[in-house]
């Protein structure tokens, strides 16, 4: 009962998961989706695990509105290196990609519930659950390369939005 009074939308989420979790019809992945920290040196025996609402692919959107979401999505993170790098390769990829791609993309920065899981397998600190190796988590770390010596050290302007793609 104190759950629900502190944290109301928490406490509706908890029931919604659990089933959602418990559902035959979701696909299962490799890892568990909740929020936990990674300090290497944290021993975790104070850790508090919250659940999350499993990931569901967009079925009723657009291609239009899947893109702006994604863009969208890519440059409001949870931590600034994945703002930049994410917000960059959308500009770059995200008006190139097919259907596919989008739901690919979509998966990868949206299933995992720690930005820096995603950070560390794009730039190959680490490596990705077998589910996010595809071709798009193969352009993203391409791009992580910074082949071309860009200088990234802020997301991109707005305008590029009103420009016709390439």
């Amino acid at each position: 009962m104190a759950v629900a009074a502190v944290f109301p939308a928490l406490a509706r989420m908890l029931p919604l998961s659990r089933r959602h979790l418990v559902s035959p019809s979701l696909r299962v992945t490799s890892f568990r989706r909740c929020y936990r920290g990674d300090s290497p040196t944290d021993s975790q025996k104070d850790m508090i695990e919250i659940p999350l609402p499993p990931w569901r692919e967009r079925t009723d959107e657009s291609i239009e509105t899947k893109r702006a979401r994604l863009l969208y999505e890519s440059r409001k993170r949870g931590m600034l290196e994945n703002c930049i790098l994410l917000s960059l390769f959308a500009k770059a990829h995200l008006h190139h990609m097919t259907e596919k791609q989008l739901n690919l993309y979509d998966r990868l920065i949206n299933e995992p519930s720690n930005d820096w899981d995603i950070y560390y397998w794009a730039t190959e600190a680490k490596p990705a659950p077998e589910i996010f190796e595809n071709e798009v988590m193969a352009l993203l770390r391409d791009f992580t390369k910074n082949k071309n010596r860009e200088q990234r050290l802020r997301a991109p302007d707005l305008e590029y939005l009103f420009e016709k793609p390439h």
